[in-house]
């Protein structure tokens, strides 16, 4: 007889390992447009996350403003105080690059928490209207049919109207921001609550909500412990691609003077700024911010349309 030798078994794979070799990991590395996307995004989100580090000026620090280094063009010393700034100054005298930084921590911030709460909306009441059906399904669905009858900017300028309305004088700056958080996100829960709602009706036939009910699990831990993890999938790249729509309604409602206001300027507001400027040759104060809000806009949608993808099991 002859001795077989027997192999070792080889060692588990590390959580990393697993990832890197699963069909997600493999569909990222070779699509160079999802690669390029996520690292502007990445370059985007770090710049905003260290502003105060990076930005060679506290543009919104009255102290530090020099009015006679108003409107230098990118990388020309000033006439008067011979100060070089990369991307020039605005009428204030402001450095660009640093109002940009700052700016960008705005835009970023509204859009990411304006989706946080769209989607917490729209998910729990997708689920609600799902699972109880009946009248709570009717009210929640023709609510949100009526809301799509409007464009959602119009809906946002209404809802951010009233919050402002209501809202004391005195906190009216320092609430805008959140205000306009909450306008957006009331404006944009429609289509978690639509898709959550479909996704739902499917999930909750099947065996496993029927055993969950069998074992006496209430309503509540069948909705969020059982049904929403098995529908995520499409809310993930819902949210993906609302974040850069978010991003966009807060510069539109910014441009509009309805949004951020002067003392924490956004994209949006360094836009509206700069357009007054345009037409008298201070190209740049427009320029370089029209251009970052285009390359986080575009990112983010590239990244969403390659996310879908990935996630469409027709298409694996």
């Amino acid at each position: 007889m002859t001795d077989t030798i027997e192999t070792p078994p080889s060692a588990p794979k590390s959580r990393f390992a697993k990832f890197w070799d699963s069909d997600f990991a493999w569909s990222f590395r070779h699509s160079p447009v999802a690669m390029v996307a996520s690292l502007v995004v990445v370059i985007l989100v770090l710049a905003a996350i260290f502003a105060p580090l990076i930005a060679p000026y506290n543009p919104f620090d009255p102290a530090t403003l020099n009015l006679m280094n108003g409107f230098t063009p990118p990388g020309t010393p000033n006439a008067f105080t011979q100060e070089t700034f990369l991307l020039g100054t605005d009428d204030q005298g402001r450095d660009v690059f640093s109002t940009i930084l700052y700016g960008l921590r705005i835009s970023l911030f509204v859009g990411a928490s304006a989706v946080l709460l769209a989607m917490i909306i729209g998910v729990i009441l997708g689920l609600m209207a799902a699972y109880y059906g009946g009248w709570i399904e009717t009210l929640i669905m023709r609510i949100a049919d009526v809301q799509l009858t409007f464009p959602a900017i119009l809906v946002a300028m209404l809802i951010f109207g009233i919050a402002k309305g209501v809202t004391p004088p005195e906190y009216r700056n320092a609430m805008a921001i959140y205000v306009l958080i909450i306008a957006i996100a009331l404006s944009d829960w429609v289509q978690f609550a639509r898709v959550v709602r479909g996704a739902a009706l499917v999930e909750k036939n099947k065996e496993y909500v029927q055993a969950a009910r069998l074992i006496g699990r209430g309503s509540i831990p069948i909705m969020f412990r059982h049904i929403l993890p098995n529908v995520l999938s499409p809310v993930l790249v819902i949210a993906t691609i609302s974040l850069a729509l978010a991003i966009i309604a807060e510069a539109t409602l910014s441009f509009l003077g309805v949004g951020a206001p002067p003392t924490q300027p956004s994209l949006g507001t360094l836009i509206r700024i700069g357009q007054g400027f345009l037409f008298s040759g201070e190209w740049w104060i427009l320029f370089f911010p029209a251009c970052t809000l285009l390359a986080l806009a575009l990112s983010v949608n590239l990244l969403g349309d390659w996310l879908r993808d990935a996630l469409n099991p027709k298409l694996r």
